[in-house]
């Protein structure tokens, strides 16, 4: 059976649902961000233009975008909001998340099922890794996710997340089994908005109608989707609600530090220096209460040393 489990590291939560000993659907969660679904109390800092686009600001400093706006709600007055899409990393940061007035008490929502297992952290053994923990953080950096007979290209843009089919299969088969594995890695990856996957162009209706069908019997709903047309696209359109592995991969250097946090609790205890690119060693200067809650975990105090010819994924930890 399906089981979510939740590993809290430092500077993120990790949140993977695993099928006989496999990821199909992950997340991560940054510490600080407010959880889509969350009930805020608040203070109007702009109503906005035509009674859309209003700002508000939470307890925190945060703004959040009101695109339908708050009738009824003058400038500087008190409302309540509901979140309703998180801050997205990436290309865009100027972008504010979502929210929406709200009449509901305030209370703060979590980004992952209420009954997932906890692993514990640092570990004997690798619980994450063992269901392909690694390989996923790969393809979400990278961006490339092979299947048997092609691979996907992800790129994710301000408008949509475009995947890219390729591969030696005949056309009509690798448009069913690319279709199939896009729909697995939309779920993995924790993609949502709005989606356009290229397959090979097709004569067949009936491979087109099968690409569809796969799309259908992986992706839970709720989505919506247009048919396989005849030059092979097809757009999914999928709530979003938070930053996608792709997205937050996007922000490489504080993704990286992250991954080399975690990968450093997995090392035997005592005192470690962590080794990495310039940039990476520059954002954990900045997060020194990650290196305080590493030591605290390694059981020994924390080194950095910068190694430009390292790549940004290219970190370790050495013992001291």
């Amino acid at each position: 059976m399906p089981e979510w489990l939740v590993e809290r590291g430092i500077g993120e939560t990790r949140a993977v649902l695993v099928d006989s000993g496999e990821i199909i659907e992950a997340r991560i969660v940054l510490d600080g961000v407010i959880a889509a679904g969350s009930i805020l109390a608040a203070r109007l800092a702009s109503i906005g233009t035509n009674g859309r686009n209003a700002v508000a600001v939470g307890d925190g400093r945060t703004e959040f975008l009101l695109p339908r706006g708050a009738p009824g709600v003058t400038q500087g007055a008190s409302l309540t909001i509901e979140v309703t899409r998180e801050a997205i990393p990436g290309g865009e940061p100027w972008k504010r998340p979502l929210a929406r007035a709200s009449n509901d008490a305030p209370r703060l929502a979590i980004a992952f099922e209420a009954k997932a297992r906890e692993l514990p952290l640092p570990a004997p053994a690798d619980q994450l890794a063992a269901a392909g923990w690694n390989d996923l953080v790969d393809e979400a950096r990278t961006g490339i996710v092979a299947f048997a007979g092609g691979e996907l290209r992800l790129s994710p843009t301000p408008a949509m997340t475009l995947i890219d089919v390729d591969g030696y299969l005949p056309p009509d088969e690798l448009a069913v089994a690319g279709a199939s594995a896009a729909a697995r890695a939309i779920r993995r990856l924790d993609i949502g908005g709005s989606i356009g996957i290229d397959l090979p162009t097709s004569g067949s209706r009936t491979a087109r109608h099968r690409a569809a069908e796969a799309i259908d019997a992986i992706l839970p709903q709720t989505f919506e989707r247009t048919a396989v047309n005849g030059f092979g696209f097809v757009q999914i359109v999928r709530p979003r609600r938070r930053a996608s592995l792709l997205e937050l991969a996007q922000d490489r250097a504080e993704f990286e530090a992250r991954a080399l946090l975690r990968r450093a609790a997995f090392e035997p205890a005592g005192p470690k220096t962590l080794v990495a690119h310039p940039a990476v060693i520059a954002v954990l200067e900045e997060h020194r209460a990650w290196l305080g809650a590493l030591a605290r975990q390694c059981g020994g105090a924390i080194g950095l040393r910068a190694d430009a010819s390292l790549t940004i994924s290219g970190g370790y930890a050495t013992s001291r």
